[in-house]
């Protein structure tokens, strides 16, 4: 019987405002951490794709590379190999490659192949 009396006896409620500020306070960490810069991502993969012009050389999600030929609403058309082209979804584009050798050259550094060929000649 002193069990079942035990388990009868009523607990002291907790404090509402409390409860709810900790839930409160959990979803603008989530916010903060997840939501917001998973946005920021998504809005800037977005003006990526918009700003697609022809010439540009992408890589697909699936890792194919090539150059624009031409635009779509919903579509790009990519120069793969001198006589293959394909119509890609502007979703599965994954980034458009900047010409990274012109940059190295114009800062007055040398590229990786040169850094390379010189760290060889240093140890002969």
């Amino acid at each position: 019987m002193d069990f079942i009396s035990l388990l009868q006896t009523q607990v002291p409620a907790g404090n509402g405002l409390i409860t709810i500020g900790m839930l409160v306070a959990m979803l603008a960490i989530m916010y903060l951490l997840i939501i917001r810069p998973q946005r920021k991502e998504q809005k800037k993969v977005q003006e990526m794709i918009n700003a697609l012009k022809k010439g540009d050389k992408i890589v697909s999600i699936g890792g194919i590379h090539g150059s624009v030929v031409s635009l779509d609403e919903r579509t790009v058309v990519v120069k793969v190999d001198e006589n293959c082209k394909l119509r890609l979804s502007r979703n599965a584009i994954s980034s458009v490659i900047t010409d990274t050798k012109d940059s190295e050259h114009s800062k007055g550094e040398p590229s990786r192949e040169e850094k390379a060929d010189n760290s060889e000649s240093e140890t002969n």
